[in-house]
């Protein structure tokens, strides 16, 4: 099953170009859960065959996956956002619920918007809650595509000196996944310590 799935995404990808790439990680990165671990990898292989380019590769996937977290965000944003304002007591979400969400994303929108995009299921839902509460556009941007342009790099470099190895390929992106998810854990436990310090800091008064 997955062997054909690869299959049908390197005909496709080598069909449709650079496009294909775009569509497909646009896609992952919304609501159509196609992994990104069986759409990258193809493409690093026809890198590989010389017959794509590794620059225009990571660029089409990581703007695509901008364009699959923009229809989350916006559609969290203007659709959400004000239909959970006006009815969310129906569903027990209150104005303190949600004024907790909107100030945990001002404060730490940024690092979990980044780390959101490297991790499996969670990068397909870290927009909502972004949008839902009006996190600062620019930012969001910004960390989607640092986040988006470091996954989609590391698995179209697996796909490039692996091959056409498909058993491998696997095999590698899952270890990526697992490699990410301590990067990431690492990552917020150095964000943490950072915060405590900055905040016991302001509270002596900034000495």
């Amino acid at each position: 099953m997955i062997h054909e799935a690869i299959n049908w995404l390197v005909s496709t990808i080598g069909s449709m170009g650079y496009t294909g790439i775009f569509l497909l990680m646009a896609m992952e990165s919304s609501v159509i859960p196609i992994p990104s671990e069986v759409v990258m990898p193809p493409a690093g292989y026809l890198v590989q065959q010389g017959k794509m380019d590794m620059l225009w590769v990571i660029l089409s996937g990581t703007f695509g996956s901008l364009v699959g977290a923009y229809a989350n965000y916006f559609a969290a944003r203007y659709l959400g956002r004000p239909l959970l304002l006006k009815y969310g007591k129906y569903v027990w979400i209150t104005e303190e619920h949600f004024n907790k969400v909107e100030k945990y994303f001002n404060d730490h929108g940024e690092i979990s918007t980044f780390i959101g995009r490297l991790l499996p299921v969670i990068r397909h839902l870290i927009s909502l809650p972004a949008g839902l509460a009006g996190m600062n556009h620019f930012k969001f941007t910004a960390y989607t595509l640092l986040g988006a342009a470091l996954w989609v790099s590391v698995l179209s470099w697996i796909g490039y000196f692996i091959g056409e190895n498909q058993d491998l390929i696997m095999k590698y992106s899952h270890q990526a996944v697992v490699d990410v998810i301590a990067f990431s854990v690492l990552l917020v436990g150095i964000y943490i310590w950072l915060h405590k310090r900055k905040m016991a800091r302001a509270s002596n008064g900034g000495s």
